[in-house]
């Protein structure tokens, strides 16, 4: 493992804990953010993702993995309605640090542990499977982005159903029926 998956998985730990941790507005910024990240990092540090066989099937298990993790971890957002600021806001706290710490930790000792700790038997299974050091390395990195653009993806379903219910409460409050128009026309 080179120094790719290091240096991607460390900027993406802070870029999560620094963008979710307390009380955060949810904006079409913090939303497009990640992907915007995602399509910035990609072209550097994928090698020329594989196309078949088994390194494929790691890759797709790389970035379904991410997707599980990623999903797991918005869970442990908290999402509500701040009516004065007439915007949603989330709250993540210690648990959802620990989710990406321990990802992240996993994540990091593999690379280690690929070089200085269980390189031989890794190898035999790579050759043994043929899968190269690329398609590993890309199925590291697929997690690592799964994991970021899931989050991102759960956070505005919530975020969407906070305001979408926050608008349906204040319309019950003021006397127009489900379904009505909320616009005030100008001519």
């Amino acid at each position: 493992m080179d120094a790719s998956v290091w240096i991607l998985n460390l900027v993406i730990l802070a870029a999560v804990l620094f963008s979710d941790m307390g009380q955060r507005k949810v904006g079409p910024l913090r939303l497009l953010r990640p992907f915007i990240t995602a399509a910035v990092v990609v072209p550097f540090f994928i090698k020329g993702a594989a196309v078949s066989g088994n390194g494929l099937a790691l890759e797709v298990a790389g970035a379904a993995a991410g997707l599980a993790l990623g999903i797991l971890a918005a869970a442990l957002i908290r999402v509500r309605y701040d009516a004065q600021a007439d915007r949603a806001v989330s709250r993540a706290g210690l648990p959802y640090a620990l989710v990406w710490i321990v990802v992240v930790a996993a994540r990091l000792y593999f690379a280690y542990g690929a070089n200085h700790v269980f390189g031989a038997s890794l190898g035999r299974w790579m050759a043994t499977t043929q899968i190269s050091v690329g398609a590993l390395t890309d199925s590291l990195i697929f997690l690592s982005i799964a994991m970021l653009l899931a989050r991102t993806g759960v956070l505005a379903v919530k975020a969407r159903a906070v305001k979408a219910r926050a608008i349906t409460d204040r319309g019950r409050q003021t006397g127009i029926p489900d379904g009505a128009s909320h616009a005030v026309g100008v001519r």
